[in-house]
């Protein structure tokens, strides 16, 4: 049995930002105007203060790992992604991540490897041809995969992400490299929306259907993202054969909320914790139940 944390879209930011010329010049620019006059700093007003009463309670909860899965800055400079790993825990707790959308805001911000080197303690598996994406880690009797589906993009209104072929095909080989047990695919795009359509392909994942393809064929039990602020899941939707969890937003006024999961052989038992401004503290919001795809093997 292992249990899980699973938390994305924390969209941390600091008050003195890494600006560059170049900033002027590019995405970024259109991004600083909607986090700072078009309601998204308002909207996540309050996160410093939900992520501190997190990590606060994270310890007192027996939670083997950590899953993030994305998202971790509201602009993707470099000292947004260090205020949040040291919130997050990272070099001190045990966890796996990868980056989103907003912490690749610009070509240059995915290129840079900023994401990657601040995070490397999350960032530790198995890997096909020495390439950081996409690894594997196993915990207890579980194979955690994880997936880089973000892309720095050049126009302000693409949101859209991908995998990629290359990436793809290094999945397909890092399946045949794992052992037997429950394998949870990790990444910030979803599969589809909480209405079981897909995502408009601006604001989604260009390859979804060639994706979800390798992950079937690599035996994909579950897939765990962000992305989408609001929280839901599917033991079962039309555009994937696995159950899926969409954890929403951490820190988004009135949707912060974490997942806890705790996994045992096949089935995963959820609780969907929710902050509560007047208390400052998490209450358990929801519980569900998954089972998981695939099956034990036979014991002789």
């Amino acid at each position: 049995m292992i249990r899980l944390a699973h938390l994305s879209d924390i969209h941390l930011s600091t008050p003195n930002l890494d600006w560059t010329r170049a900033d002027w010049f590019n995405k970024r620019l259109a991004a600083w105007f909607n986090f700072r006059w078009l309601g998204r700093r308002h909207r996540f007003r309050y996160a410093d203060q939900v992520l501190a009463r997190w990590r606060a309670e994270i310890s007192d909860r027996s939670i083997d790992h950590v899953v993030f899965s994305g998202d971790a800055t509201a602009l993707g400079f470099p000292s947004e992604f260090t205020k949040a790993a040291d919130m997050l825990g990272v070099g001190q707790l045990p966890g796996l991540a990868v980056p989103g959308n907003h912490d690749y805001c610009t070509r240059p911000a995915a290129a840079s490897g900023n994401f990657e080197r601040v995070f490397a303690p999350w960032q530790q598996g198995l890997r096909v041809d020495d390439e950081i994406y996409p690894f594997a880690k196993k915990i207890g009797h579980v194979w955690m995969v994880a997936v880089n589906t973000s892309t720095g993009n050049r126009w302000a209104w693409d949101a859209g992400g991908a995998a990629g072929p290359e990436q793809r095909k290094r999945l397909a080989k890092l399946f045949e490299q794992l052992d037997a047990g429950p394998r949870i695919l990790v990444t910030h795009y979803p599969v589809c929306l909480a209405s079981s359509k897909p995502e408009r392909r601006s604001h989604g994942l260009r390859d979804m259907h060639e994706l979800v393809d390798v992950a079937a064929n690599g035996g994909v039990s579950l897939w765990l993202h962000g992305h989408r602020h609001n929280a839901y899941r599917f033991q079962q939707s039309p555009c994937a054969p696995f159950p899926i969890i969409c954890i929403g937003s951490g820190t988004q006024t009135n949707l912060w909320s974490y997942g806890e999961y705790t996994i045992e052989d096949w089935k995963l038992h959820g609780v969907r914790r929710r902050y509560d401004h007047a208390t400052d503290r998490f209450e358990d919001a929801e519980t569900f139940d998954l089972i998981l795809r695939g099956k034990a093997p036979v014991l002789s």
